[in-house]
């Protein structure tokens, strides 16, 4: 019977020890964050609202403020709201996988970028903790189902779509958007890039320390907008670049100015200014030879890419 005993003990004991024990040297670790901004709208998923019965082939959207999980777990009998659905199938089903990302956004009327940069980590720091907490109150109520957990910032005004110019927008500097679910077991990209497979444009060429875009660029001004224009769901980024010739701080402005004249000629050809992104990188990731006119050509450039 003693034998016995200390089986069972082992065997109970197994999962704790596995969850203790460090990771294997040179394993890849996998962030449970989505980095960079992605071009999600509602409209990408076809099975929104849909609680009664699931698809493992299928993603689900559910409108419920994650950072409101460790306020409903400290009490005995907790609502959830819209992710009641969620919770009592999880309960039922024992042992369903499941992914779980919870999804912020920064309100679009941030324009200050390091405050940007700061609202990024307060809501990934936020989404980590709420969905560590629903964790544990999941182990307290023994739920044994296998849940992947994920973070993801997305862009706002891509999520709403056209609702984003026809409804209220929230006044929260950081918008807790709701939480996305995928029940199955297959490996799923739940945020497809706008920009794969996206047109290629090249650069666009000035001569040195000039910022003028020259007449034989205004067909491509032409295609490109037309593009942007065709395509809502992109985004482009004008990086500017200039050569060695002079102070970083003049290439600096120089690069900028040759990626702000390529947006005014985006701007009045129909393309929404939000949607056109700005880097100068003055004299950085040269392609040609400064010491030679033609270098310096290749180098005094903006690069135009899709996003």
């Amino acid at each position: 019977m003693k034998r016995i005993i200390l089986l069972i003990l082992a065997v109970l004991l197994i999962p704790t020890v596995a969850l203790a024990q460090k990771p294997k040297k040179g394993a890849k670790e996998v962030s449970p964050f989505i980095e960079g901004k992605q071009k999600v709208r509602k409209v990408d998923y076809d099975s929104v609202w849909k609680f009664t019965t699931f698809d493992a082939k299928k993603i689900y959207f559910c409108d419920f403020d994650y950072s409101t999980i460790a306020a409903v777990t400290d009490v005995r009998h907790p609502d959830w709201g819209n992710f009641t659905p969620v919770v009592n199938y999880l309960q039922t089903v024992s042992r369903s996988p499941m992914r779980i990302c919870a999804l912020f956004a920064v309100n679009p009327s941030v324009e200050d970028e390091a405050l940007r940069k700061e609202l990024v980590e307060q809501g990934r720091e936020e989404a980590l903790e709420a969905l560590k907490a629903y964790k544990a109150w999941a182990d307290d109520e023994d739920m044994r189902n296998k849940l992947q957990f994920n973070v993801g910032q997305i862009d706002y005004r891509y999520w709403q779509g056209n609702d984003y110019f026809t409804t209220e927008q929230p006044a929260d500097q950081l918008i807790h958007v709701g939480v996305l679910l995928y029940f199955g077991t297959k490996k799923v990209n739940l945020f497809p890039s706008a920009a794969e497979g996206a047109k290629t444009f090249p650069d666009v060429k000035f001569f040195p320390n000039d910022a003028t875009v020259v007449e034989s660029w205004e067909p491509m001004m032409d295609s490109l907008a037309a593009y942007l224009n065709q395509n809502e769901r992109l985004e482009v980024m004008l990086r500017g670049y200039s050569d060695n010739s002079g102070t970083e701080a003049y290439n600096l402005g120089l690069s900028r100015q040759r990626a702000v004249e390529i947006k005014k000629k985006l701007t009045s050809r129909g393309v929404s200014e939000f949607r056109i992104e700005i880097e100068a990188k003055g004299t950085a990731d040269p392609i040609g030879d400064n010491a030679t006119y033609e270098g310096r050509i290749m180098n005094n450039r903006v690069a135009i890419i899709m996003q």
